[in-house]
């Protein structure tokens, strides 16, 4: 049987909802101000870094490349692993979007997230 490919991309959470979004999965530790609840289908926020690597990341006491593992790491955490469950249940019925406010995505854990979850995939 063909294994269908999971279709995750990702978006800030300021742009503008398109049909092709499918469900749209928040994935901040905080509620983004200006947000309303309509344009958020799911809100993951054990998928978010925890707070003290948030932190230390933009207070630029760590590199990217150092912030990259520790995220990866915080993903193990049983509260991750939950919402990641819940995250590959979404993504099995339908194309998914994640969310977050970073403006740049090269530099964000939405980015890192989309990669883990199409990597785990094959």
């Amino acid at each position: 049987m063909k294994r269908r490919r999971t279709a995750v991309s990702t978006k800030r959470v300021y742009e503008p909802a398109a049909p092709q979004d499918g469900t749209r999965v928040l994935i901040m530790r905080y509620w983004p101000r200006g947000i309303r609840k309509e344009r958020v289908d799911v809100w993951l926020r054990e998928l978010a870094p925890v707070i003290p690597l948030l932190r230390a990341f933009l207070d630029g006491d760590i590199t990217w490349a150092q912030y990259r593992p520790r995220y990866f790491a915080g993903l193990r955490r049983p509260e991750a692993q939950a919402a990641l469950a819940e995250l590959r249940a979404l993504a099995r019925q339908g194309p998914v979007t994640l969310l977050c406010g970073c403006a740049d995505p090269r530099r964000c854990h939405r980015t890192l997230l989309r990669k883990h979850l199409l990597d785990s995939a094959e």
